[in-house]
């Protein structure tokens, strides 16, 4: 069912509703910043803090007492296969680079999304540590602390970030033109330095998940560039499982040359 005639809230509203919970979980999530968190480690050595735990039951609760009728998918608490027969998902990530939000670093956000049909149409990263915030709705553009972002005009150097084994995959010709970034301990925030121009482009390691991606993938959208998997094709979200493959974001002919290589990527 097309977005505009879907019953329910109208999407102008639900980015509202996003936009407020997410800046409500950032001054949660601040609490703990630099505050020593207790932290546990999940299957796979990765990290939780009791910040992310405070920040999901947040949200969890204030999202779905306000849309009881949309699904919840998050990082951090048990799936639900339930949230398969709703026609809209919520899908969260508390704390977006926690291991970088652990050791005091600034680049960590909140990530929500709404999803519809397999596709985010709305979506916000709180970065609150950095003071940023990212957000986009289906047809509304995409903004950063209000002003309107872009992607990047392509130059001759081209600024990436991602896995080095990836971007060492692309053409020789192209691979001579870029200049790596640092790693980038938040993925949802690396995705939205391709949105505002600050990258050119990012490769996506397998195993992520819709909650790592799916927020930033409107905000790419609505900036004018993609996100794109090993079929050429955009990725789709809130499904029965949300571990994703290779990706590659950007715009132009850039991702379509790296959308090429993907197939033949083993990282």
């Amino acid at each position: 069912m097309p977005v505009n005639d879907a019953p329910g809230p109208a999407l102008a509203d639900d980015r509202s509703l996003i936009a407020r919970a997410a800046r409500e979980a950032g001054r949660i999530a601040m609490r703990y910043f630099r505050n020593d968190p207790e932290v546990w480690w999940k299957e796979g050595n990765s990290p939780v803090s009791k910040a992310d735990l405070e920040v999901d039951l947040f949200l969890r609760r204030t999202l779905t007492e306000a849309r009881p009728d949309y699904g919840w998918l998050s990082e951090e608490t048990i799936d639900s296969q339930e949230r398969l027969s709703a026609a809209r998902t919520f899908v969260v990530d508390p704390i977006d680079g926690t291991r970088a939000f652990i050791e005091g670093r600034r680049v960590w956000c909140v990530s929500i999304a709404v999803v519809e049909d397999g596709r985010a149409i709305a979506g916000v990263l709180e970065c609150p540590a950095s003071g940023e915030t990212f957000s986009a709705a289906l047809g509304a553009g995409a903004r950063r602390d209000g002003e309107a972002i872009t992607v990047r005009k392509p130059g001759r150097e081209l600024l990436m970030a991602g896995p080095k084994p990836m971007i060492k995959a692309l053409p020789a010709e192209v691979f001579a033109r870029v200049a790596p970034h640092p790693y980038v301990h938040s993925l949802a925030y690396r995705l939205a330095m391709v949105a505002e121009g600050r990258l050119d482009a990012t490769f996506v390691r397998p195993a992520s998940h819709d909650w790592d991606v799916a927020a930033a993938d409107i905000i790419l959208a609505e900036a004018g560039g993609l996100i794109v998997d090993a079929t050429g094709g955009r990725p789709r979200y809130g499904g029965p499982n949300p571990r994703l493959g290779p990706l590659a974001a950007g715009s132009g002919h850039l991702l379509e040359t790296m959308a090429g290589v993907l197939s033949d990527i083993r990282v």
